[in-house]
């Protein structure tokens, strides 16, 4: 034995004279890596180590990237090869000399997780090119000949790597960077944060990346599968998983939404999408069946064994309901082994393994355990559920009661037992807690402080973000518009009222022409216990059987619907500041012009029956472009829209894809066989945070072109002379530019009669 550590003695040293080194802190590790070093390397591999660590140790950049060579490199060969050995130092070699040293560490500290998540040698070069391309396009020079200036940006995508890469597939890690180089290579400081993962266009560009089912892509599926099988919606709101590395993230709702994570991978056979279910049933059940209870006094421990005994009992109220939804509990509920009850008695706590296996065998009558507390308590959930006395203090009462019997001095132990216990698709039951620690004053000013806030603002809605096309880089920026949308305060309707009976004469005429607009079909709709008129067979056919004694059918009504037309228009108006200018040759704003074409025109499509909306947009920048509901599809036309018409004022700037989008997101969910959106503007898109002026062109003319593709027909009422500059870039044929924008009025509803024959 001694003999065999002085020969390994000896050939430390020999490699310490080959390395050349004199750096003390290297000296005061070089045993231990080079132990290390020869239990996963060959020989020629050790060769190859030290002869490349040589390298790095004389590029004269220090100890440091020496030290994290010597320490990573054995780990990294051998998971991708000791050729990895060279490719190591080549490209350590490369950054040195451009400029990019200190990048040099952060590239080698990282290399092994890398290593670790890419696990072949040809995916961790293309790794290195992806990077060596992302350093050689970021580094500056003043002539373009020789590098002078170090990538803002690559230290930092360097230490972020190993988290992308844990969520983003090689080739989505390349599109991100992708990205980060061509909207920020001439931003140093917005690129660092960039690829620091900080700034919101890093976070939207990786969650268009990253891999498995998104929530952002599932939501009105998820939507709608909650509200058909439990009469529940609230608003979905995701969370990111990717970097949860002190806690990790679990569902749960709240007052304001249900949080669920941004993404589900497949996981024991179950898709992402039944994943996204089982989380959103399980809530469900909770928001139907379980109650609150006041938990000042409860333990940590009591609080934990309560949450899963009413966990149980609301999933089996809800696989009573359906059935199967217990298949898809199973697949994701771990399966947790009994023999791991030993690892007590080496004061490791299973306290947490106790309540999994009582968990699964609530749920799994055919797991087989043999702990006679966990078997006992199975049998008093299943009686008190037989009895039908279900609720939350019940259960919580058994919950107490099982904590109590199992409860020892070793479930406090710092060291707690958590494989096969976590049951991912559970909330975090915040739900079921009241406290009353806090005083009742305080209670107080927190409800006024909210009752002062709901009065003073507008109720709106949370934005919804939209992409925006940039023709530049022939791509979407992700998530990069925030649409605020809201109903629009009111005026007085009487105003509106007048303006039609400035126009009697104008309205006389169109309704001639209205007349032929109309069907003239009637579908009779029978069996109406409401209608416009008696349904005399079915209503003499109650009559008898009340005579008779048996129960009268009650729909005896019956209505009309016309048949033949079927027109879902949404009329979407430029609210920007130039409609406060004098149309040429008139006494009137543009705006006031506006008023009264709109006003003829929502009394037009309500004579014709179409179902209709108007909506209004301006926008401050992308973070605030304001969207407001002046008339919903169901609405009638009455005084609450002619309230909002009077109201309505110009401000701001024109960011049209934006408000085009959001107008399309409404009138594609219309039932309807012909779907037409009218955008009435004067001018062309523009914002003030964008010195492009084709760029909100380009990205208008990509809004029509997905209305298109969505079976949506966009047409242009353009108010502007200077109009065919750019308004059949946007809209192609489909649009009219109105030069004397003082006949609005009269030619807005003709062609709204010409665009729906």
């Amino acid at each position: 034995m001694t003999d065999v550590v002085a020969e390994r003695t000896e050939e430390a040293a020999r490699y310490w004279e080959q390395l050349g080194c004199r750096f003390s802190q290297v000296n005061a590790v070089f045993d231990e890596c080079i132990k290390e070093a020869q239990a996963l390397l060959s020989k020629a591999g050790l060769a190859a180590y030290i002869e490349n660590a040589r390298i790095i140790g004389k590029m004269g950049r220090g100890a440091e990237p020496l030290l994290v060579y010597l320490e990573e490199a054995p780990s990294v060969a051998s998971i991708v090869g000791e050729h990895a050995l060279i490719t190591l130092r080549e490209f350590s070699e490369y950054m040195s000399t451009h400029t990019n040293f200190k990048a040099i560490v952060p590239f080698l500290q990282t290399s092994g997780a890398i290593a670790r998540r890419l696990h072949d040698d040809k995916m961790f070069r293309r790794y290195i090119e992806i990077v060596r391309d992302m350093m050689d396009r970021t580094s500056g020079s003043i002539h373009g000949h020789h590098t002078t200036f170090a990538s803002p940006g690559l230290p930092d995508l360097l230490k972020q790597s190993p988290k992308l890469l844990s969520v983003l597939s090689l080739q989505g890690f390349q599109n991100w960077i992708e990205y980060g180089i061509k909207y920020y290579n001439n931003h140093p400081e917005r690129q660092e944060e960039y690829f620091r993962l900080e700034s919101a266009d890093a976070i939207a560009v990786m969650q268009r990346e990253r891999h498995g089912t998104l929530l952002v892509d599932n939501e009105r599926k998820l939507d709608a599968y909650i509200r058909a099988l439990w009469n529940d919606s609230d608003y979905l709101i995701p969370y990111s998983v990717a970097f949860a590395s002190l806690r990790k993230a679990m569902p749960y709702y709240t007052d304001d939404g249900i949080r669920l994570p941004d993404v589900y991978d497949d996981l024991n056979g179950v898709s992402g999408i039944d994943r996204y279910r089982a989380a959103l049933a399980h809530m469900a059940a909770h928001r139907r069946w379980s109650q609150q209870m006041i938990v000042d006094n409860w333990s940590p421990f009591q609080r934990a064994s309560v949450e899963v005994f009413e966990d149980s009992r609301v999933e089996y109220l809800a696989c009573q309901k359906y059935p199967g939804l217990r298949k898809l509990f199973l697949a994701l509920h771990p399966v947790p082994r009994e023999e791991d009850l030993q690892l007590e008695e080496q004061g490791i706590s299973v306290f947490r393994l106790r309540l999994a296996m009582l968990s699964r065998a609530i749920l799994d009558p055919d797991y087989a355990y043999q702990n006679e507390h966990v078997r006992e308590f199975v049998r008093r959930f299943h009686e008190l559920m037989a009895t039908g006395a279900s609720t939350s203090a019940a259960m919580a009462s058994i919950a107490l009661a099982f904590i109590a019997r199992t409860r020892g001095q070793r479930d406090l132990s710092a060291q707690m037992y958590f494989d096969n216990t976590e049951v991912d698709y559970r909330d975090d039951n915040r739900h079921l807690w009241i406290y009353i620690e806090e005083s009742d004053e305080d209670e107080m000013f927190e409800h006024l402080d909210k009752r002062q806030s709901t009065e003073a603002e507008l109720h709106a809605l949370p934005p919804r973000h939209y992409d925006e096309w940039d023709y530049n880089a022939q791509n979407y920026r992700p998530d990069w518009v925030s649409v605020y949308e809201a109903l629009h305060p009111r005026g007085n309707p009487a105003m509106i009222d007048a303006l039609l009976t400035k126009h009697a004469k104008l309205t006389k005429r169109l309704k001639a022409m209205l007349e032929l607009l109309k069907p003239q079909d009637k579908v009779r709709i029978r069996y109406q216990e409401e209608g416009s008129e008696l349904d005399l067979d079915v209503a003499i056919r109650s009559l008898i059987d009340y005579k008779s004694g048996s129960s009268p059918d009650p729909r005896i009504n019956m209505s009309h619907r016309t048949d033949g037309r079927s027109f879902a228009i949404t009329l979407l108006l430029d609210l920007s500041q130039s409609l406060g200018e004098k149309a040429a040759g008139s006494n009137q704003t543009i705006l006031e012009l506006s008023q009264e074409a709109v006003s003829l025109l929502a009394w037009s499509v309500q004579q014709v029956g179409d179902s209709f909306a108007i909506g209004g947009f301006h926008s401050n920048t992308r973070h605030d472009v304001r969207y407001y509901h002046l008339k919903g599809f169901k609405e009638p036309w009455g005084d609450e829209v002619k309230s909002r018409l009077a109201a309505m004022q110009a401000g701001y700037s024109t960011r049209m894809g934006a408000a085009v989008r959001h107008a399309g997101h409404y009138l594609k969910t219309q039932q309807a066989d012909k779907k037409l959106l009218l955008i009435l503007t004067d001018g062309q898109p523009s914002d003030v945070d964008t010195k492009d002026d084709n760029l909100l062109i380009a990205d208008a003319r990509q809004a029509v072109k997905e209305l298109d593709q969505d079976g949506i027909y966009s047409y242009c009422i353009n108010l502007d002379p200077k109009a065919d500059e750019y308004v059949a870039d946007i809209f192609g044929k489909q649009y009219t530019v109105i030069d004397n924008v003082a006949r609005l009025p009269e030619q807005l509803p003709q062609l709204f009669i010409s665009l729906t024959k």
